[in-house]
């Protein structure tokens, strides 16, 4: 194929991380960024590929793209709005590996014109689009790498869920998916991860941060942290501040923990909708089955579900009970895990070292009694997962 689509295609959630100077939405974001120090502290902090952005709008140029070239041996996408094959040279002379080609100022016959001119001089493409007619389009262009785009370009606003939908529609295509725009936290890295992303870009969350590239890795780390059995919204503010991305509410019959109903979550967080049996639309963005077992509140394991579809397992313990293989058995699950069963501040790291999950799940250890979260314990198991 390539090795800019090779590198979005590894296993996992991967990451470009994009140098940007200002936005036409937001104005300025780091009038001084540096490109070159920029995409090699990228590349150090996990970055699949960087984008560097060329055109004078966003405060970029070629220089911007050659002195990143020298800095790193990333793959390097170029953005801009390019409708000419000469543009395309240009950017191949100054060590692009990729072009954007953006659906929205091309008609079918010129972006093929520009695909087909970018396989001639070696070059990659990440066509994008921005609503179903693009994306369809993309896929009749036999587009190897498709963007979807969350933020509209006349408005300028995100839609998110317009963009997750459309990720979505992808499961079932070769083409390499990124999600772009919009993402500024773990879980929305991994909500375009679990509709079905294989890379995400990021920008304007990285451009304002005092630390881009530490910011790049606090968003890509694992494991995601999800407080559980929450019942009230003081707790469910406590687990936010200190730094959970999922938020479980159990609507479960029969449990100490139960849940009226699924309370509001900042839009950088997820919530998790937990039923035994089963699932309900509670309006939650995740549910959390468990199998029903007689004479018991759940069963054992339960399978994370996003829109329906299985995009995870949890390993947990029996209810009420122990198991001393438990860690080793979760450590031999393939595929998404994550991590349940009386974990808390004292044993999470442990746990987390021994099974390298995609995330863990805690409840009834950081209370103080049965829906009662005990705030000091919320925020050290958070801490401790990291």
């Amino acid at each position: 194929m390539g090795r800019f689509r090779d590198a979005l295609a590894i296993p996992g959630l991967a990451a470009i991380a994009e140098v940007k100077r200002r936005s036409p939405s937001a104005g300025d974001l780091r009038p001084d960024a540096d490109p070159a120090d920029l995409a090699g502290q990228f590349e150090r902090a996990g970055a699949a590929a960087v984008s560097i952005l060329v055109d004078e709008r966003f405060g970029g140029s070629l220089d911007d793209l050659r002195a990143a070239r020298a800095a790193t041996t990333a793959p390097l996408l170029a953005k801009g709005f390019f409708t000419e094959e000469l543009d395309l040279l240009k950017l191949k002379i100054a060590g692009a590996d990729a072009v954007l080609i953006l659906l929205r100022d091309l008609d079918d016959q010129r972006a093929a014109a520009l695909m087909a001119y970018a396989h001639e001089l070696g070059i990659e493409t990440l066509v994008e689009a921005h609503d179903a007619n693009e994306l369809q389009r993309a896929v009749g262009l036999e587009a190897q790498v498709i963007g979807v785009n969350a933020r509209d370009l006349e408005s300028f606003e995100i839609d998110r869920a317009a963009q997750l939908a459309l990720v979505a529609r992808m499961r079932d295509h070769d083409s390499v998916v990124v999600a772009e725009s919009g993402v500024h936290s773990r879980a929305q890295g991994a909500a375009a991860e679990l509709a079905g992303a294989d890379a995400i870009l990021i920008g304007s969350a990285l451009m304002r941060a005092e630390d881009p590239a530490a910011r790049l890795h606090e968003i890509l780390s694992r494991p995601l942290v999800k407080v559980c059995g929450l019942t009230r919204r003081d707790d469910v503010d406590a687990a936010v501040e200190a730094g959970a991305d999922m938020l479980g509410f159990i609507l479960a019959e029969g449990s100490p923990r139960r849940a009226d109903e699924v309370l509001t979550v900042p839009d950088d967080r997820l919530s998790v909708a937990v039923f035994v049996g089963e699932a309900q639309d509670a309006g939650s963005d995740l549910v959390q089955l468990y199998e029903q077992e007689e004479g018991r509140v759940r069963g054992r394991d339960a399978v994370l579900l996003y829109h329906g579809e299985t995009v995870a397992r949890v390993v947990d313990l029996p209810w009420e009970e122990q198991d001393p293989s438990h860690l080793q058995r979760a450590a031999a699950v393939d595929g998404r895990l994550m991590l349940a069963g009386r974990l808390g501040p004292d044993n999470v790291r442990e746990a987390v070292r021994a099974v390298r999950p995609w995330g863990v799940d805690a409840a009834s250890r950081l209370e103080s009694a049965p829906g009662i979260k005990d705030h000091d314990k919320v925020r050290a198991f958070v801490e401790a997962a990291r």
